[in-house]
């Protein structure tokens, strides 16, 4: 198994236990289903809530229906996309693409299990400010964000070239 690989996959299992610890213990220890919503942190017109919300879309509650099909169908479409994560992370050139690559993979996994268990993602966090609140997520859709937004940077800022048959050179 290859550095890159074995990084990204060792993130992406402590991820997904992580995850799927912590919706059990808002499931199971806390009941949040029965109480609904516990608010943790009142800074001013800032907070932070426990908000039991059963998310049968994709990100941001989209592509959102009540079949079963379709929580089949979006558990299918993740489960491709953590394929093709793992063929990339397979060929990582750096550990911080390894690193976001394993978290985008533990929260795509996460979610699927999810969907199979419930048909449906549990979602608890709820982060609000000025009557304004966000879409209640779980560490899964944490993980998923952050990895994305780690990858896009990466192609946006890494300079390109320095390695022999790069374009730099060719110039």
């Amino acid at each position: 198994m290859t550095p890159p690989l074995r990084l990204g996959l060792g993130l992406a299992l402590l991820l997904l236990v992580l995850d799927q610890a912590s919706k059990w213990w808002i499931l199971e220890v806390l009941d949040l289903p029965f109480r609904r919503n516990i608010p943790l942190l009142a800074l001013g017109p800032l907070g932070l809530d426990l908000t039991m919300v059963w998310n049968r879309g994709v990100t941001f509650g989209l592509l959102s229906g009540e079949g079963a099909w379709n929580q089949v169908a979006l558990g299918a479409v993740a489960l491709a996309v953590a394929g093709f994560l793992v063929h990339w992370l397979r060929r990582a050139e750096t550990r911080l693409v390894a690193l976001a690559l394993g978290g985008v993979i533990g929260g795509a996994l996460g979610n699927v299990i999810d969907r199979l268990r419930f048909g449906a993602v549990v979602d608890f966090v709820d982060v609000h400010a000025w009557g304004w609140h966000w879409y209640v997520f779980n560490l899964a859709d944490a993980a998923i964000v952050c990895g994305v937004i780690v990858l896009v940077a990466d192609a946006l800022l890494r300079p390109q070239g320095g390695k022999p048959g790069s374009k730099k050179e060719a110039a």
